[in-house]
């Protein structure tokens, strides 16, 4: 916590005095030196160039990714580039491979599948359907505190399942800011909303596979061992868990404030523009109801979801809800950051790196299922203080090499652990946009953070192994 805060601090000094670039290279070139040092004593241990190379790589993009030297999306490409240069060239190594093993991760299926949702998010924020689902929550659960609160948080984490968790944070955040202001700022029932909010977004995630990062790095990497989890396998696990998490921290949020002297005036509360053109508004739910039909089905037709995920990208376009600008403010750089992070969890599997760490893990003195609840926790803690997609990077290919059934519930495991991560407003960009209300403070967050390190894991490790079990 205290890094993260000295590191913003540093950072906004530097932005003041128009020096950002001295603190980006300065913090590249340590992290770059710090990896040196640690492949030089690596190297000692007396493994292959190639493994050591990796190492490297792997210790360099952690370091840049904790430190934000640059942004996590420059340093996905970073690590294409530098394995091409190191194992397609022979600059380095004598044997070469292929330059399409790191980059065709461009056009996995992951990658697809998460464009057709970043289009479906697009066309429902175009046409105000996600306000539309707002109010529909209202009109549902009225004006008691306790319940209205959780509709929001219930309606959050299923548009989050469809949409950006940052997009659907933004879209209540914004819509309950009148109802905030007016049983003010300090009320103990303001603060429950404004941690509820986001934390609902980021944990809803969980429910399907484009509705976090993780979870597609998880099902892209079970891919490339062989594993394939279709759209519905990934809901029966992700959409209980997800819910389930929800609804526990909103029993604790209903058991830790006292909501019984709020009166609530919804009234007030912000509406659409009322200029959406109807027509555009039902190609969208057409869209849609089309789009998530071919997912659900998949075993009963044998289309990959990632083609399917063609029709909101044809569909949208073709009937001029989104338009080219539109386009270009999808968030492309999300794309690269999964596409380098499969790269880096294809060099760890390639070069052996993976089974080495996960040899001397399991040559600790530990029952598997500590380990697999290990890395729950890693997962959970190291998403606080950099982006839960860049340590599902990390930790996603090396628990793919736990033995047994671990070995493919690890992944699931970690992905679904990785979107517990609410301790600090810079943990989430859904936190982020809360804390930039200027109506919660940092310490807000904490609660909340606390419950999900240590009920996430715990969740991700019962229902997983559950649905582990029965699949296989």
């Amino acid at each position: 916590m205290f890094y993260s805060d000295s590191r913003n601090a540093a950072r906004l000094l530097y932005r003041k005095l128009r020096l950002n670039w001295i603190f980006s290279t300065s913090t590249f070139v340590g992290n770059f030196l710090i990896a040196l040092l640690l492949s030089y004593f690596f190297r000692k241990i007396g493994y292959e160039p190639d493994v050591n190379f990796v190492f490297f790589i792997s210790i360099l993009a952690i370091g840049l990714w904790i430190s934000e030297a640059m942004p996590p999306f420059a340093v996905g490409i970073f690590i294409i580039a530098a394995l091409l240069l190191g194992f397609s060239t022979d600059f380095f190594f004598e044997k070469t491979m292929p330059a399409d093993l790191y980059v065709s991760t461009w056009t996995s299926n992951v990658v697809w599948l998460l464009l057709g949702g970043f289009f479906l998010a697009k066309g429902m924020s175009m046409v105000e359907l996600d306000r539309q689902l707002f109010r529909f929550t209202v009109r549902s659960f009225g004006q008691k505190p306790e319940l209205l609160l959780l509709g929001l948080m219930m309606t959050t984490a299923i548009a989050s399942m469809v949409m950006s968790n940052t997009a659907t944070t933004a879209m209540m955040v914004s819509s309950v800011i009148p109802l905030i202001q007016l049983i003010g700022k300090r009320s103990a029932y303001a603060k429950a909303l404004l941690t509820a909010i986001p934390a609902a977004a980021s944990v809803g995630g969980i429910g399907t596979i484009i509705g976090s990062t993780p979870n597609a790095i998880a099902v892209g990497a079970l891919q490339e061992k062989g594993v394939s989890i279709s759209f519905v396998d990934w809901m029966i696990v992700g959409f209980p868990s997800g819910l389930l998490l929800v609804w526990l921290f909103w029993k604790f949020l209903c058991k830790k404030h006292d909501f019984s002297g709020v009166v609530l005036d919804l009234s007030l509360l912000s509406g659409g523009s009322g200029e959406v053109d109807p027509n555009k508004r039902y190609a969208v739910i057409f869209t849609l109801a089309i789009t998530v039909l071919m997912w659900l089905t998949e075993p009963l037709h044998g289309i990959p979801v990632a083609a399917t995920s063609a029709i909101p990208i044809v569909l949208l376009t073709m009937t001029q809800v989104i338009h080219s600008d539109q386009v270009r403010s999808l968030p492309w750089d999300t794309l690269m950051l999964v596409a380098g992070g499969l790269a880096l969890g294809i060099a760890l599997v390639e070069v052996g790196l993976a089974e080495i760490v996960m040899a001397k893990i399991n040559n600790l003195p530990l029952p598997m299922l500590l380990i697999a609840v290990f890395f729950c926790l890693v997962a959970v803690m190291l998403s606080n203080v950099m982006s839960n997609t860049a340590a599902a990077s990390i930790l996603v290919p090396l628990s793919l090499a736990l033995p047994g059934i671990y070995g493919f519930a690890g992944p699931v495991m970690v992905a679904i652990s990785c979107s517990c991560s609410l301790l600090l407003p810079v943990s989430t960009p859904a936190n982020a946009i809360a804390y930039a209300t200027g109506l919660v403070a940092q310490k807000d967050f904490r609660t909340g953070g606390l419950f999900f390190i240590f009920l996430g894991p715990c969740v991700a490790f019962i229902a997983v192994m559950a649905w582990a079990w029965l699949m296989f």
